[in-house]
């Protein structure tokens, strides 16, 4: 299978889906933490099946071999999470 994850634009205002697969979860994961804030590039955008759909938003981020994912340290926005 893979691992869902969701990312906020900030920009748009919108929530976007991303999977990652689990061949390269491992390599992923230490970079997406709780609550960080991350930019993330090199990677494939794919209409999101309606099976696999869990927002509204037709659009996907796949992470490919070449995805690079950087926290950002400076010049974030903050982002409240709520329990």
């Amino acid at each position: 299978m893979g691992i869902t994850v969701l990312f906020l634009d900030e920009k748009v205002n919108s929530v976007i889906q991303g999977f990652i697969p689990s061949r390269r979860a491992n390599h992923y994961m230490p970079s997406l933490k709780a609550g960080s804030i991350v930019k993330v590039d090199r990677f494939e955008v794919a209409r999101c099946s309606s099976m696999y759909k869990i927002i509204d938003h037709p659009f996907l981020i796949r992470f490919i071999s070449p995805t690079v994912i950087d926290e950002v340290i400076t010049g974030a926005p903050e982002i409240h999470l709520q329990s």
